[in-house]
């Protein structure tokens, strides 16, 4: 049984804790505003793209001639896995859903006779991933985020990416929907992935582009490679800080749970203590 001065110290230091992640969750809370602002005024634009490149990709299927990074290099052997966590922690299974979705990605490739490349953003998923993947990684990023996250970065990520050794790319990030909900998602960034149907709707606005759908293709895809990543990381970021904020603030309500509990437990031990004082100071007096 603990004495009553280790449990007055563990009292202390569960206040210690409680003052850490109360500051913690405030912290992330006021990150959080602000990347969610950024998330949710990224997603028009890259969805916009999107749907354009799709309608003029539509346009384009099946000729020859067709960019690279929409007709792809004719082969589906080597897939690269892009697995965007943050370089942090203490933020509930923020990472920990990420690496397990890519994971059963990679599993589900391997499978079926792919050979896979990783791409690690982020410090957490490549210390998870290189214990048992580690062969597979064939580079990192870390600290995208500092001193602020921009699309400079994310373009030249994407640069890079564009530049690499693969048949196709796949990026897999956590989508923002709320402090408490965040989506794991893959989107395939290489080759660009048509619509549903592969075709533009019939309901859409047909245009005569000048220059002609080719150049047009050449010049955006590449852009749209740097959109597209800058949107995974602006909604990772939000997710990330929400994770963290709803971790925080259950560790806050965990330690002050903990405090009463030790505090009942340590009350009623000074009382046996003290009851138990009394006892011996009363035998003895009847004694004499």
């Amino acid at each position: 049984m603990p004495s009553l001065k280790d449990l007055k110290i563990r009292i202390n230091s569960v206040k210690s804790t409680q003052k850490i992640t109360s500051a913690m969750k405030m912290v992330a809370a006021a990150k959080l505003r602000r990347a969610q602002e950024n998330a949710e005024a990224a997603r028009p634009y890259a969805e916009r793209m999107e749907r354009m490149l799709g309608s003029l990709a539509g346009s384009m299927a099946g000729r020859e001639g067709a960019p690279p990074l929409l007709a792809g290099n004719g082969r589906d052997q080597v897939h690269l896995i892009v697995v965007m966590t943050s370089d942090k922690g203490l933020c509930g299974g923020f990472n920990s859903s990420i690496v397990r979705a890519a994971r059963r990605k990679i599993r589900e490739l391997r499978e079926q006779g792919k050979e896979v490349k990783i791409f690690a953003v982020g410090r957490k998923g490549r210390d998870q991933l290189r214990r048992d993947l580690g062969g597979l990684i064939i580079g990192h990023l870390e600290d995208v985020g500092k001193p602020r996250l921009s699309f400079a970065v994310a373009a030249k990520l994407g640069e890079r990416l564009a530049a690499g050794e693969f048949d196709v790319c796949h990026i897999v990030y956590n989508k923002f929907k709320s402090a408490m909900t965040q989506i794991v998602t893959f989107q395939q960034l290489i080759p660009f992935a048509l619509p549903a149907g592969g075709t533009a709707s019939a309901s859409d606005v047909v245009y005569d582009y000048e220059p002609d759908e080719t150049e047009i293709l050449e010049s955006l895809l590449p852009r749209n490679i740097g959109v597209q990543v800058y949107r995974a990381l602006l909604e990772n970021e939000a997710s990330e800080q929400g994770a963290r904020m709803t971790a925080m603030d259950s560790a806050t309500r965990n330690a002050g749970e903990m405090i009463n509990k030790l505090t009942i437990f340590y009350n009623r031990s000074r009382q046996a203590y003290i009851t138990k004082e009394l006892i011996e100071i009363i035998s003895g007096a009847e004694a004499l």
